[in-house]
């Protein structure tokens, strides 16, 4: 049997690194075990979910290297759920149910204070076919709700174990809304059962999913997947995961120059006992995969540690990997300069402009930094310029270590750390140099 998962994204907004951390475990897991994945693109609804958004997962998963071996549109498979629909109905597994939101909600709050679970009291079963006629003649559209069989739901879970359900704590589940549209609940059972999905990985907030659909698929025919359902990312200080915190979208992380390797490396090895370090390439990370690893702990995602990664990357990347994204007129001296500095690919920018202005200078001792402008050789610059300038400065002065060479910098760059300035001399030249140790913005 070919090993199959699938990662199902709604097309209604950009992935974040919860959805990216999903669609990773998943493509490791059919990765590891040399099986396939699935990319289905859930978007049956279909007044939240937009093209522009389908195209940009592609793209964002394209990015990421993490490729898919089958696709599929839910949109595209509406007579499929259908077919399916009907077959339930004539089975007697759906029945309609005409209850608004607000008396559904009203019968939720009502068993809760009464202590009992809000689960649906199945009060639609009791109407008569002449009250289901009436109520539809006067054109109030039902629900479908599927009949779960009473009875112990059981499945060992790859990563919590043994997980065990009893059907009558849970409600029956809304399978097509009263616009006819099938539900999530549905459409992802059958396009599992039509693709032979073998198995399924996803957040523990779909538990309880999970109980219901295993009857579903056992309606349907099965045969039911393997489910394996991973805790959920919380913040660095353990609270739900924001858009604040982490929920960044993969588009908004590329375009400040996150590299693709970094957010692997972290979101492969959150809530697993592996030690978080920046991995090389994706065949490593499908190497040391194991889904024994992930416990049930909630992980934290600090944005810190992805700086930390990405930085470790940047500083070891040629030129020729970012010449693209660097400024226009960034050279590969400006790139091997400055790439020790960078947290993020963004930084570059503040650096090209500390080279080529306009900048203003830090000058809190004006006569010392005139005496050392005095001192600036003639061009050509090199790597030896700074040097050989710095030593002329300290036996004019006699300043030595911090005391000559910061004022130089905050003179020089306007900033009081950054790359040597062994290298960046060269690059700001000889008349920025000039014109910012007279104190003008240059």
């Amino acid at each position: 049997m070919t090993v199959r998962l699938r990662f199902a994204p709604s097309p209604t907004g950009r992935l974040h690194l919860g959805n990216i951390r999903t669609a990773l475990v998943n493509w490791l897991y059919a990765r590891k075990a040399g099986g396939e994945l699935l990319l289905r693109i859930d978007d049956t609804d279909a007044e939240r979910s937009k093209p522009e958004h389908a195209a940009a997962i592609e793209a964002d998963l394209t990015w990421l290297g993490l490729g898919w071996d089958q696709f599929a549109r839910q949109s595209d498979r509406m007579a499929r759920y259908a077919e399916v629909v009907a077959g339930l109905k004539s089975a007697g597994r759906l029945y309609p149910c005409f209850e608004s939101p607000e008396e559904l909600e009203l019968k939720r709050k009502l068993a809760l204070s009464r202590g009992r679970p809000p689960i649906y009291d199945r009060a639609a079963l009791k109407l008569s076919a002449a009250e289901i006629a009436a109520l539809t003649a006067q054109g109030i559209a039902p629900a479908w709700r599927f009949k779960l069989e009473p009875g112990a739901i059981r499945w060992h879970d790859l990563i919590r174990g043994d997980v065990h359900f009893e059907a009558e704590h849970l409600s029956d589940p809304v399978l097509v809304r009263p616009d006819g549209v099938p539900v999530y609940m549905l459409a992802s059972v059958v396009d599992d059962l039509d693709f032979a999905v073998s198995h399924v990985i996803r957040g523990e907030d779909h538990v309880a999913n999970t109980a219901v659909q295993i009857q579903l698929f056992e309606t349907l025919g099965g045969p039911v997947p393997v489910f394996g359902h991973f805790s959920l990312i919380a913040d660095a200080a353990g609270e739900k995961l924001s858009k604040r915190a982490g929920a960044s979208s993969i588009e908004d992380l590329r375009a400040d120059g996150v590299e693709a390797m970094a957010i692997l490396s972290l979101l492969a090895k959150l809530g697993t006992s592996d030690p978080i370090e920046l991995r090389p390439d994706l065949a490593t990370l499908v190497a040391e995969f194991d889904i024994a690893k992930f416990g049930r702990n909630r992980p934290k995602l600090d944005m810190a540690e992805l700086d930390l990664l990405n930085a470790k990357l940047m500083h070891a990347l040629p030129y020729a990997a970012v010449s693209s994204r660097l400024p226009a007129g960034a050279t590969e001296a400006f790139w091997l300069a400055v790439r020790a500095n960078l947290t993020r690919g963004s930084d570059a920018g503040d650096w090209w402009q500390v080279v080529t202005g306009p900048v203003t200078p830090l000058i809190d001792e004006p006569e010392f930094i005139a005496a050392a402008a005095a001192l600036l050789p003639p061009e050509p610059f090199d790597a030896t310029t700074w040097s050989s300038w710095t030593a002329a400065v300290k036996a004019a002065t006699g300043r030595k270590g911090k005391d000559l060479f910061l004022p130089l910098r905050h003179a020089l760059t306007g900033r009081g750390h950054g790359p040597e300035l062994a290298t960046l001399l060269p690059l700001i030249g000889r008349e920025r140099a000039m014109a910012r140790m007279g104190g003008g913005v240059a």
